[in-house]
Formats: structure tokens, sequence, C-alpha cells
């Protein structure tokens, strides 16, 4: 910088006025350089923009406990305590009225599901999280239309009134981060179900409609919210509501299906989502179905979609309609949720399958797949073939323990040699009458998680039709 001429200051004043206005100075100077004032409208707009105004929360928000209001863009952020049991933390809500959500970090997170009645069950009662887990904004809630009608897509997110599996789901894993004490991002949950009679109808159907119009509003209300949207998984539940199709028609269609959904998310910007499915087992009276024998054909072959059997339908208590419980739903929402963290985090998720029988005299080995050592355990049946058993041979299951050189094989011993049976395990059994599927085993893996219903979550093995094979034990 060049030298300044003292020279050139001699004589000028130290402090006046540039700019006079009638209600004032505008523009004035002094030593210190230059002062602007601005009108109480600039002011007004300024804070406006910058979000530093603070509003009156009684009269935007109502008789509630909060304070620091302020408004961004099109949302009236603010720090309240709303909830008995909780903390103080920041909410929002949009200008134009509408639920107070929670002012959370990160995407916004879709736990979708599509299938037949039993999946449209729900829980009484608002989410845990209940400004964090939410449903789209037109007034239907997270059980969507069960196939009464078209839904509209929507920008807004609204709280739900009752919790359906995927609700749970959502809980669950806000439980999980909260006692880590990491981020509780927002949830939008939706179940579609209609009364389709097989999987192709349903692929075609007003379930599946409104299944894309979900997810339109979840890419509505991420724009709106300014974030970004993603699937985190979708739940497939349609097996015994299918009256026509045969097992390779289920397993085409439930192929193609998640194809096609992949190939709408993608139309639509959203990567591929994980899908989760429980491994039908029946009811009490129903043991027989294509459907399982479809899902055994899918649980041991090659599936190009991230896919996870999170458990077995044994292990879950049912109502005497084939629903599960409210304890059964919170359950399967706890085993959904650890083989969704598996998946996100790219690890395997595997109930112990089954894969080979091979007989040789009386004693019969099953080779298995699992991703820990086998149990025996009888909580779920005291049956002592511990839920296997034979067809097309006379002979019959005396007794089963853990194979010596792999703890992951089994060795049934016959009361004769089984040539030319089938081995069945939880599948095909007489009906029962004690609140479980009348299909159920004994084996598990040493895998353990403790359930908020107060019981003790197992990987049970998937249920499995193996042909018996003459090899060596």
């Amino acid at each position: 910088m060049l030298p300044e001429d003292p020279s050139l200051d001699a004589g000028a004043p130290e402090s006046g006025v540039l700019i006079r206005a009638e209600n004032g100075d505008v523009v004035t100077f002094d030593a210190t350089g230059l002062t602007l004032r601005l009108s109480d409208t600039v002011v007004a707009d300024l804070r406006d923009r910058l979000g530093l105004a603070l509003l009156d929360p009684a009269e935007h928000l109502g008789d509630i406990d909060a304070w620091d209001l302020r408004r961004q863009g099109d949302w009236l952020h603010f720090t309240a305590l709303l909830d008995r049991d909780g903390p103080v933390r920041g909410y929002q809500r949009h200008v134009s009225g509408g639920d107070v959500i929670a002012a959370a970090p990160g995407p916004l997170y879709g736990l979708l599901s599509l299938g037949g009645a039993r999946r449209a069950g729900f829980t009484d009662g608002p989410a845990a999280f209940t400004h964090h887990v939410l449903a789209p904004g037109n007034d239907i809630g997270a059980v969507g239309a069960e196939g009464t009608a078209a839904t509209q897509p929507s920008d807004r997110l609204q709280r739900i009134p009752h919790r359906t599996r995927d609700a749970l789901l959502a809980d669950v894993l806000l439980g999980w981060r909260r006692a880590a004490l990491r981020g509780l991002p927002l949830f939008m949950v939706r179940t579609e179900t209609d009364g389709s009679a097989s999987l192709a109808a349903l692929s075609g159907g007003l379930a599946y409609q409104n299944f894309l119009s979900a997810l339109d509003s979840l890419m509505a209300s991420a724009a709106t919210l300014g974030k970004r949207a993603q699937v985190l998984s979708v739940g497939l539940d349609f097996s015994l509501e299918d009256q026509t199709s045969t097992v390779s028609d289920y397993a085409a269609g439930l192929r193609a299906l998640m194809s096609r959904i992949e190939r709408d998310m993608g139309q639509r910007g959203l990567q591929r989502p994980h899908f989760l499915m429980t491994f039908e087992a029946g009811t009490q009276s129903v043991s027989f179905h294509p459907a399982m024998l479809a899902q055994w054909e899918l649980a041991w072959s090659h599936v190009n979609h991230s896919f996870a059997f999170p458990a077995p339908g044994y292990m879950f208590e049912q109502t005497r309609f084939g629903r599960p419980t409210e304890a059964a739903r919170q359950q399967m929402a706890e085993m959904d949720a650890h083989a969704l963290v598996a998946l996100t985090n790219r690890q395997e998720w595997l109930c112990p399958l089954f894969l080979l029988a091979e007989f040789q005299g009386h004693d019969l080995r099953v080779t298995g797949r699992a991703m820990a050592d086998l149990v025996i355990d009888p909580a779920l049946t005291p049956d002592p073939a511990c839920g296997f058993h034979l067809t097309g041979t006379e002979a019959q299951i005396t007794s089963v323990r853990i194979a010596e050189d792999d703890p992951q094989s089994l060795v049934l011993t016959c009361d004769r040699v089984p040539e030319g049976g089938t081995l069945h395990y939880a599948h095909g059994a007489a009906p029962s009458a004690d609140g479980f599927p009348a299909n159920r085993g004994a084996i598990r893996d040493t895998w353990a998680a403790d359930s908020q219903t107060g019981a003790t979550l197992h990987r049970w093995a998937l249920p499995a039709i193996l042909p018996l094979q003459r090899g060596m034990v």
C-alpha cells in the first residue's frame, strides 16, 4: 500500500451527516467510518431472512412449553419440552400449520411395506418417538388405505395415532440410536395392503399404486424439509393370502415384485432398499401352502436383491385369526431391526438354514449353514424330534443331536432306515391350539437379544423340506 499524504486531511471535518431524511439522519460519518441507519421494516426483513427474529410462542404455537421461536424459511423452529418423560429438544412446524415434528439431522428415512390383510395390523397409541416417526400428511396414518381408495401424495408429514410394524421398527432403531447418544433422524412409515388373491395381482393392484404414492410423498416431504430421501427397507408380507399361485409362480412373482420396486424407486432417484420378509410358517391350522415352499426355495437360492428373512414365523404368537399378537408385532419389529442394521452395515443376516439330508443306516445327517453354532432348545416345542418329521417312508425320528464334527449340522437317529423319504422341519405339522403356528421347531443358533416384551429373541432355524440322499454320516 502507498503511504498516505497527511496534508490531504487538512481541514476535513471529523464527523458529520451525509444523508438526512425527514425522520432523521440516514448516513453519518465520524473517525471510525460510516454509520447507516436502517428503517424498522428493513431490520425486520433481515431478521426474518436470517432467522434472527424471536417470535411469541403463544401467538404462533398455542399453549405449549416452548421458547426461542424463530422463523427459518417456511419453517418455525423452536425449543420445547413436549414429552413428559423426554428431554428438551428442538422442534419445527411449517408456517402454514400442521403437526409439530422434531428438528432432526440427516435424511428423511422411509420404512415402507406392502402386503395382504395380516400386515395391516397395528398397536393402539402413538409412536414412542412421537415427533420422529411420521406418516405422509394425507390424513390416512401409518396403515394406509388398505385397498379401499387411491391415495394422493403429500409434501407434509403427520404424527401417527397408532403403531404399525414399520412404526415399531422405527421406534426400535431410534431407541438404539438414543442409547448410543447418536442423532435421531425423521422416519416416514407407511403400510399399503389390499385384498389381492395372488402375488401377481398385488403387484398391479391398488396397494402397489398407493405404495408408489407413498414414495412420492417421501420425496416431496424431503424436498419441503430440505433433506435427502432414503428408503431403508421395504417389508413384503403376502403369502397365505395368495389363493392361486403355484410354487414356481410365487417365487418368480416375488422376484419380479422386488425388481419392479427397485425400478420404480430408481426412477425417483432413490437407492435400492433392503427387502425384509418373515418366513411363513402358517397358522394353528394351516401348515401347507405353496408360498412356504416358494420361500424355502428363495432361502437357499441366489436372489439379486438385498433380501433377508429376519425370522421364521413360528417364533411369534398369533391370534385365532392367524394375525400376530401385539407382543408378536413388537418382536417381529425387533428382529426386522437386527436384520436391517446388519444389511445396512453390509453384513450378513442368516437364520440357520438346512441344506442337505443324507442317510447312512439309521442315522440321518442334516447339513446346515448358520452364523453361529446350533443349539437344541425345546422352548417352542417339546417334540423329541425337534420339529423334524419324515414323509414317504415308515421310518420315525427317535432322537436329535448336534454333530460332533460340525456344530452347524445335526444327526437324527431313526427307528429304521429312512430310504426314499423327505425330511420336513417346521413344515406340514398337525394342527395346534396353543397360540403359535402348528409348524415350529427347536433348533436355533447361539445368538440372542433382549426384547422389550420381556422375552429373549433368538435366530430360530428356517423351515425346510429336504429329499433324503444316501450318503456318509
